[in-house]
């Protein structure tokens, strides 16, 4: 079974339309797919009961922007099989608020120093929340910038740049324990980009995702002995964002291990 278990929409931060991205993986034969988009579970809605054109399973799931607070460090949880969304959406409703209002902040600086933006005209998630690709590609449409993960945006949004500043993310344990409370399972995300995996040793997680394009080989290693030591299942995706990723990994690229389906079908 073909499963691509983290791709994004345009409910968060990624460029394709729920249709778009099911038409896709029509096209590439895949069996399954989970929409994973950020902090929010609005794109439930949007995925059709039955794709009459082709047979791909779709799921909703979720990637809770979360931190360890003992650390630092930044952790993205995944949640599938979500049976009581409001425990999601009561932790992560406000994090999209957050982000929106962070972003105004970015745009009402990059406009003092001299640049042009129409909100009004910015694709938003939902329709509702400006993410900072947003920004970006319509600096890059009317020709402010040359390309959409340049120059610019690692010197204005990164390394310490004017619009270097983000919002507080939710305490990882909260986000894990989120999940469970609404019936899901919870799953580490790219564990292969940070030193993050010992957090199993204390989180209730129910999985790890192996298949990624963060995790390099020596970290698949440890991802299997972690799992195998905790009880934990594998799973794998693209992480797809379309055009608002500066890789070029595509829908399907990166598939889940064929043993995860048996918990997306519990």
């Amino acid at each position: 079974m073909k499963a691509d278990l983290h791709i994004h929409s345009t409910i968060s931060d990624g460029s394709r339309t729920i249709p778009e991205i099911i038409d896709t993986s029509c096209q590439k034969g895949l069996d399954a797919i989970a929409i994973t988009d950020h902090d929010t579970l609005a794109h439930h809605k949007h995925i059709p009961l039955d794709c009459r054109d082709c047979k791909v399973k779709v799921f909703a799931g979720v990637e809770i922007s979360a931190i360890d607070k003992k650390t630092g460090i930044k952790i993205h949880v995944l949640g599938y099989g979500i049976k009581k969304p409001t425990f999601i959406e009561e932790l992560t409703l406000p994090l999209l608020q957050k982000r929106h209002e962070n972003s105004l902040k970015q745009i009402e600086i990059l406009q003092k120093h001299g640049m042009t933006i129409d909100i009004d005209k910015l694709n938003k998630a939902e329709g509702k929340y400006i993410y900072k690709q947003h920004i970006m590609e319509q600096l890059t449409q009317t020709r402010q910038v040359t390309e959409m993960f340049g120059d610019f945006y690692h010197t204005v949004f990164k390394g310490g740049g004017m619009c270097d500043f983000d919002i507080e993310y939710v305490d990882v344990g909260d986000a894990v324990n989120a999940v469970k409370d609404a019936g899901g399972f919870a799953v580490l995300a790219h564990p292969g980009r940070l030193n993050i995996m010992p957090l199993i040793e204390n989180l209730p997680f129910d999985g790890i995702e192996i298949n990624h394009p963060a995790n390099s080989e020596s970290d698949k290693k440890a991802i299997r002995e972690y799992a195998a030591k905790y009880n934990l299942f594998l799973t794998g995706g693209s992480d797809h964002h379309g055009k608002y990723d500066a890789r070029n990994d595509d829908i399907g690229d990166y598939m889940a291990p064929e043993s995860a389906m048996e918990f997306l079908y519990a």
